[in-house]
């Protein structure tokens, strides 16, 4: 019988058990190792094999079980992974993949019967060596291009004896950004690692004292400050006409949460003739607002107006008072400073979207960040809510889509759900064909509570939420509190392409139900294709009147909810990105295509366009407006949409599609900017190993969204995604000033594929998504040249006042406080055994510590030895990750004492007791491992 003893053991006790090494002894061929006490560990080795093609990656496979043995066949490991093990790619490089992995006498092939994704198994063939009690063995797996972070690393183990249930394997990812063969993608990649030397070099804002007008995000048009303060609470008297009555209750709740007593009245009043600007002309969504000894007034030239002057306001109250709040010591008042206010914004779609597809988030979770938006002046959600992965909206009358395109399982032959993707199944609960995952996010963890600043193990150990959905009565509740605030919920139906959720849980009603009136493929269709998720089956038909059906009710469903809801629904999002493969492919092979007089002797091309044009007609029957990806109406091509305005995305440089934007535009085309290279929040920070998200576009940070140039793009073209410097081309299009009319505004992307909790979404969103509300609503875009200046300002304000005040945020009408921003590690060097550190947004705390369990505060250049770690703290006491400084490499076979520092494999380790040569990462109670 396996060994069950691991099932038992604590969070701690699992992580020793896991890491222990037990002498080999006599193995018994009639067990099989428990799940839990095997451990895989992968680790890119060598980016020089095949420059940019593939790199060679090292998968180790530790059987910590004290008597049984992995042996030489009956078993199959699955996992997920966003790079294609070559082994499964057809040609040369497969062939080379395969023969490498033969050669090692196991076999990586697609592990579902579709065939379809990114998801694989792992199994030993003839001639395998077993792994023993305490044995260790590595496996050389070639995967395409590069992996340069944490989170490319596959996920979701599981292994599976004779064919029975597959348990969770625990794995763990590792990356030595000291080894240049791991971190340097291919030949042309220049861009350095992150290190506490580059930060250093980095972090050279000085700490500025802030004008009233500089400590608010987004900085409004002015701000001046009348001396003295005016104290308010949850009391204050609150005078406002009927058609304000939302906002007056908005602003009540928000001074309740932070203030209990009475103070000076607020009075709040609509001038739809307000000009705030002194042009001559209303300004739409502006606002004045006074603080004075009389009390507060707040006047808007509409009612969203308000409601901003009312987020301004709410930013006038120290942190203290949030933080006292958040203690559960709420004052009696707050004082906030006599000023004078008046604002308006630059753009009137001002927009984030939360992909939900690739993994779901919790209705308190979108709650919050609509709370969040509105803190920001932000009024355009588009949430994303199909996708490959996942089908999000409960739609009656089509139970298949929530009752299978809404779940992921271990379902090889997706008979209940869609199968295991992205490294998730139902998050840690059951139901999902896995056995024996981690009882809670710690133990998946390996042992460590996450602290989500940065890369966890854990979201390689089934944390995320592959499967959810939105019950009709929870949209409903979302578009209510989203209007409260003046947020349009922009929803997205995303077809033809990224529609594998849709398109087989319609399958699945046809084969129950024999009923064709919403089926989306012709099964008789032989084309073949292949998306940039590796999906082969994921394309809607536009042959078919079922496919309309099928849009036509759930467009006219949707409406519904807006109706029920009372809420307008301004605009429906068509989707249409990345078809798979080139266009004379898609449907080529399809018969219905070809009987259809209203298709046959289509191209590709035409048939794209045919759908969107009867996708656009349907929508607009149900919505005012539409958007969609800029793959819909290719600025090259003539095809154009009514009432539709493109998202223009992929601008890397170098790509071809730079001035899409500016395209459209200057034609006459609606445009709302979405620009990868500086809008896209989900890719990955830096290029520190542990920074979570991808990085096919660029890294992007707080000052990649910040320094944005709407209206002169290439002003941000000054280096492509590898580090290289480039010079804008002169032959891309230039906006016009008529252009600029047609820039609706921009948005802030969140893709969902590294998105595994919510932690992780604030923590890609903040502080970016404060980059994108100044460039969205600030009209004071600085120049390029004045842009460096501006952005130290900006830097200052974050440390000083934003993030303190995001520490203790609580939204309002939901409960708990807080926001998981990044706080970002310190720079740190060491010379002639002096420590010298700084930071990023001055205003935060710098500790130091010379044997990382003793802190102390750094407020100048100390003697500290020839080694040093670094962190940095907020004011809610969180800390970033530990940045350390001239810390050596554990050597094998030296003997260390009790506190000793080492780094090993890239991860940093202190000697939990003397005289130990054991290896850190193998060897229980031996070392204690620092985040």
């Amino acid at each position: 019988m396996p060994n069950r003893q691991a099932a038992a053991l604590t969070a701690a006790a699992l992580t020793a058990a896991l890491l222990t090494v037990i002498p080999a002894g006599a193995a018994s061929a009639a067990c099989t190792p428990d799940a839990r006490d095997l451990m895989v560990t992968h680790q890119p080795v060598d980016h020089t094999v095949a420059d940019a093609k593939y790199h060679l990656a090292r998968l180790t496979i530790d059987n910590n079980d004290t008597r049984c043995t992995l042996g030489e066949g009956g078993w199959a490991m699955y996992f997920n992974a966003v790079r294609q093990p070559t082994a499964v790619l057809a040609g040369e490089v497969g062939d080379i993949g395969r023969k490498h992995l033969a050669d090692q006498a196991v076999s990586v092939t697609r592990a579902d019967a579709a065939q379809s994704g990114d998801f694989y198994t792992l199994k030993p063939q003839s001639g395998f060596k077993p792994v023993g009690p305490g044995e260790r063995r590595s496996i050389d797996i070639y995967f395409e291009v590069w992996a340069v972070h944490k989170s490319d690393a596959p996920a979701g183990w599981t292994i599976a004896y004779n064919g029975g249930t597959p348990k969770w394997v625990p794995s763990k990812a590792l990356l030595d950004p000291a080894d240049p063969k791991q971190t340097k993608a291919f030949s042309g990649d220049n861009r350095p690692v992150q290190t506490a030397a580059t930060r250093y070099g980095e972090n050279t804002t000085p700490k500025l004292d802030l004008t009233l007008q500089q400590s608010l995000v987004p900085q409004p048009l002015s701000a001046t400050a009348t001396g003295g303060s005016v104290a308010i609470g949850g009391g204050s008297p609150v005078s406002a006409p009927a058609e304000l009555k939302g906002e007056a209750d908005y602003l009540r709740s928000a001074l309740r949460d932070v203030a209990r007593g009475k103070a000076a009245s607020i009075t709040l009043r609509v001038n739809p003739r307000l000009d705030v600007d002194n042009d001559g002309k209303a300004d739409a969504e502006g606002y004045t607002l006074t603080t004075a000894e009389d009390g507060v007034e707040i006047v808007g030239t509409d009612r969203a107006g308000v409601l901003h002057g009312i987020q301004t306001l709410r930013q006038l109250i120290p942190t203290d008072g949030y933080r006292a709040a958040a203690q559960g010591h709420k004052s009696s008042t707050v004082a906030v400073p006599r000023a004078r206010i008046a604002d308006a914004p630059l753009f009137g779609y001002r927009g984030l979207q939360l992909d939900v597809g690739r993994h779901f988030e919790s209705k308190q979770t979108v709650l919050k960040f609509l709370d969040l938006m509105s803190f920001t002046k932000l009024n355009k959600l588009h949430l994303g809510l199909t996708n490959d992965e996942g089908w999000r909206l409960e739609i009656p009358g089509l139970p298949e889509l929530t009752d299978f395109g809404s779940k992921r399982a271990l379902d090889l032959k997706e008979t209940g759900a869609l199968h295991q993707g992205m490294g998730s199944v139902n998050d840690l609960g059951g139901g999902d064909g896995v056995s024996g995952k981690a009882r809670n996010e710690t133990e998946a963890n390996l042992g460590r509570a996450p602290a989500y600043q940065g890369f966890e193990q854990n979201t390689l150990n089934f944390v995320g939420k592959g499967s959810g959905y939105y019950s009709v009565k929870d949209f409903e509740e979302i578009l209510r509190y989203a209007a409260e605030r003046h947020i349009d919920v922009i929803p997205e139906l995303n077809f033809p392409a990224h529609a594998r959720a849709a398109v087989q849980s319609m399958e699945r009603r046809y084969q129950r139900t024999k009923d064709a009136t919403y089926r989306l493929l012709d099964p008789e269709d032989k084309s073949q294709h292949t998306s940039v998720q590796y999906y082969t089956d994921n394309l809607v038909n536009p042959c078919l009147g079922s496919t309309y059906e099928f849009l036509n009710k759930v467009a006219s469903e949707v409406a519904k909810m807006y109706q029920r809801a009372k809420v307008p629904f301004n605009r429906l999002n068509l989707g249409g990105d990345e078809p798979p493969g080139p266009p004379e492919g898609w449907w080529s092979g399809s018969p219905a295509c070809k009987t259809n007089p209203d298709t046959a002797g289509k191209s590709g091309e035409e048939l794209k366009q045919l759908f969107f044009r009867a996708w656009n007609t349907i929508a607009l029957k149900h919505a005012g407006t539409t958007a969609g990806w800029e793959d819909i109406t290719d600025p090259t091509h003539d095809f154009r949409l009514k009432n539709f305005a493109p998202l223009p995305w992929q601008n890397v440089w170098g790509w071809g599609r730079e001035d899409w934007a500016y395209r459209y535009a200057n034609e006459g085309t609606p445009v709302i900017l979405a620009h990868a290279t500086n809008l896209y929040m989900d890719l990955a920070f830096n290029k520190d190993p542990d920074e979570p998200g991808y990085y096919w576009a660029a890294y992007v940070n707080e000052k990649s969204t910040f320094t944005y140039q709407p209206f002169n793009v290439y002003a941000n073209a000054t280096e492509d995604r590898w580090g290289n410097k480039i010079e804008p081309n002169p032959s891309w299009t230039k906006l016009t000033p008529e252009g600029r009319k047609n820039i609706l505004g921009l948005e802030a992307q969140l893709w969902g594929e590294n998105g595994k909790s919510a932690e992780i979404r604030e923590y890609q969103a903040f502080p970016k998504l404060l980059g994108v509300a100044e460039r969205a609503w600030n009209r004071n875009t600085p120049a390029p040249d004045k842009m460096e200046e501006a952005w130290k300002v900006f830097s200052n304000t974050l440390g000083q006042k934003t993030y303190p005040l995001l520490s203790f945020y609580e939204p309002v009408g939901l409960s708990g406080a807080g926001v998981n921003y990044r706080v970002p590690p310190p720079g740190a060097k060491i010379t002639d055994g002096t420590l010298s550190a700084n930071v990023r947004n001055p205003g935060l705390t710098v500790e130091y510590s010379t044997e990382g369990w003793r802190w102390r505060q750094y407020d100048g250049p100390v003697k500290v030895g020839a080694y040093a770690l670094t962190r940095t703290r907020a004011a809610d006491g969180r800390t970033s990750r530990i940045s350390h400084v001239g810390v050596p490499a554990w050597q094998n076979g030296t003997s260390y004492k009790s506190g000793a520092l080492v780094l090993h494999q890239g991860e940093l380790y202190r000697a939990a007791r003397g005289g130990s040569g054991h290896e850190p990462g193998r060897s229980g109670g031996h070392w204690t491992l620092l985040q």
